[in-house]
């Protein structure tokens, strides 16, 4: 461990993680309806609030990211939720690969609802504040969205090399029941390419993120996202709590201390994960990380719940 970390315990972790899941509680007991509006980086509890609401607002500033399997944690926050809706395949490999993706590309594949060039923000936000005080449907869903679609840019141009242009390769490669299979599918994509083709550089970089990644992690985000597909938003933030207190306290595996230790504290950026590879990884070790919690531990949500279904 690195100088420093070895006193980080359940007791400093934890609570985080609680909170995370209190804050996505407190929002969805909220009858009034919240306008997110991205305009820079999106990650962690930011994002994980910020795209459950009805509206989220994304710009040529924004990107998008979930970069935790690369710390020896797994997106979270509701994340299985968001992820697992994404068209096809596509929220697999983003949860898996942590790839960063822009504004536009956000609001193409479903993760904003609203696109706005920056330079139009501050008279939508003015007009949001200005025209919700004077009237009396302020609350209204379609009252609000008429204001943000004033501003609303309904196409913004894809880059060329946006992995959705490449969605025939990440269904049928991301599709695959595991993490090795996942792997395999790609590696055989490589070899039936054309090595001049423009698809091989991106191949090659989802690869190197795969096996970048803490192994464990990996697996454990994958099936996160194929659980999230057939649960509810309140079924996933229970789940999700569970793998986090499992993660934290490191009795199963120590990738997020490690993680950490190479990424944030020392910044040696080598991680070395225990398991080091998938097929150290045993079926039991992942259902340890997904068990239900003792006695009082688990996360026990309101009756009265807004949250998606």
């Amino acid at each position: 461990m690195g100088k420093g970390f070895d006193g980080v315990n359940d007791e400093v972790l934890l609570p985080n993680s609680v909170l995370n899941s209190i804050l996505l509680v407190v929002l969805g007991l909220d009858t009034v309806p919240i306008v997110s509006i991205l305009n820079g980086i999106a990650m962690g509890i930011g994002v994980g609030i910020s795209i459950q609401e009805k509206f989220c607002v994304a710009t040529e500033n924004s990107i998008f990211a979930t970069p935790e399997n690369g710390l020896g944690f797994f997106p979270n926050v509701g994340a299985s939720y968001f992820l697992s809706r994404l068209p096809g395949f596509f929220g697999d490999y983003l949860g898996l690969t942590g790839t960063q993706v822009p504004g536009a590309e956000m609001f193409a594949c479903g993760l904003a609802t609203h696109f706005v060039p920056s330079a139009k923000l501050p008279l939508l936000e003015k007009a949001l504040i200005s025209r919700a005080v004077s009237a009396t449907s302020s609350c209204d869903l379609a009252f609000i969205s008429a204001i943000i679609d004033e501003y609303f840019l309904q196409q913004p141009a894809l880059n060329e090399k946006s992995a959705l242009h490449k969605m025939d390769v990440i269904d049928k490669c991301f599709s695959r029941p595991t993490v090795e299979d996942i792997l395999s599918a790609l590696e055989k994509e490589v070899t039936t390419r054309d090595a001049n083709r423009a698809g091989d550089e991106w191949l090659a970089s989802t690869i190197q993120s795969l096996k970048k990644a803490s192994p464990m992690s990996l697996k454990i985000c994958l099936r996160s996202i194929r659980e999230g597909r057939v649960q509810a938003m309140d079924e996933c933030l229970v789940r999700e709590y569970r793998i986090a207190c499992h993660v934290m306290r490191g009795q199963i595996s120590k990738d997020f201390r490690e993680g950490c230790r190479a990424i944030l504290w020392d910044k040696d950026q080598k991680p070395k994960w225990k398991p080091s590879s998938l097929n150290l990884i045993t079926e039991h070790m992942v259902d340890q990380c997904f068990s239900r919690l003792d006695g009082d531990e688990e996360l026990k949500l309101p009756q009265r719940c807004n949250l998606p279904v």
